[in-house]
C-alpha cells in the first residue's frame, strides 16, 4: 500500500461521512466545544471506556458544566460528579479515577495534563487508546487511537491481521503513513456508525465495495 492508496481510501471515506452526515465522536465534539482543553478531554475519553457515544456526550456535558479543570473538580462534592456522568458504564468507578487523576495533575503537573504517553498512561485508568487519543485531540500530537471501529475496519480492509486493539495499534503504525495517525480514529468511527458497521455492514452502499476483501464479513447488507 502505497501513499496514493493511504490518500484515496481517506478521501473517499470522508466524502462518504460528509454526503451522510455522520456524527462525529462524542469526545471530538467535547474537543470542539471545550476548544481542546486536555483535562476536558481525557475526562471526556475516561467516561466514554465501555459507553455509548450519544450517553458519553450527555455525561460529558453536564460535568463540564460543573468543573473544566482539576482544581474545580477536586473542590466539588463527589456524589455531584457521579450524579453528573451517570449513567455511563462502571460511573462509580469512573469518578473515582478522575479523582486520584486529578489530584495526581495537582501534585506532580501543576494541575495540566502531561502531553507525552509515558506521563499519561501513568495515570489511574488511562490505557493506550485514552492517551493516544488525548495525545491527539488536546496536543496535537501524532499518536494511532484504536477502539472497536478502528480495529474491526482495518482489518476488513487487510491493511493489519490482527486480534487485539493493542497489536492493531502497533502493526498500523507500520503501515500507515503518519499524517493520517491523527484522523485515523474520528474517521473510521463515523464510518464505522453509518457504513462499515461492527454487524451486517452496509457494503452495498460502501465506496470501497468493489475493493475491500471483507476480512471476517459474514453477512452484509
Amino acid at each position: 500500500m502505497n501513499e496514493k492508496y493511504w490518500d484515496d481510501i481517506f478521501s473517499s471515506m470522508k466524502k462518504t461521512v460528509e454526503r451522510e452526515r455522520a456524527p462525529l465522536p462524542s469526545v471530538s465534539v467535547i474537543a470542539i466545544n471545550t476548544n481542546n482543553n486536555p483535562f476536558c478531554i481525557l475526562a471526556s475519553t475516561i467516561i466514554s471506556l465501555r459507553t455509548k457515544d450519544k450517553i458519553t456526550l450527555e455525561a460529558s456535558n453536564r460535568l463540564f458544566s460543573l468543573v473544566t479543570s482539576a482544581k474545580e473538580l477536586l473542590e466539588s462534592d463527589k456524589e455531584k460528579i457521579e450524579k453528573a456522568i451517570y449513567p455511563c458504564a462502571f460511573y462509580k468507578r469512573k469518578t473515582e479515577s478522575l479523582y486520584k487523576i486529578s489530584q495526581i495533575l495537582i501534585e506532580k503537573f501543576e494541575g495540566k495534563v502531561p502531553s507525552t504517553s509515558k506521563q499519561l498512561l501513568e495515570l489511574p485508568g488511562v490505557g493506550i487508546k485514552t492517551a493516544n487519543l488525548t495525545l491527539n485531540l488536546a496536543f496535537n500530537i501524532q499518536a494511532i487511537c484504536v477502539d472497536c471501529h478502528v480495529h474491526t475496519i482495518a482489518n476488513r480492509l487487510g491493511w493489519i491481521c490482527t486480534k487485539t486493539a493493542e497489536e492493531s495499534e502497533k502493526e498500523l503504525q507500520k503501515v500507515m503513513p503518519k499524517k493520517y495517525w491523527i484522523v485515523l480514529n474520528e474517521l473510521l468511527v463515523s464510518y464505522g456508525q453509518i457504513i462499515c458497521t461492527p454487524i451486517s455492514p452496509k457494503c452495498s452502499i460502501c465506496r470501497e465495495n468493489k475493493h475491500c476483501p471483507k476480512i471476517g464479513v459474514i453477512k452484509s447488507r
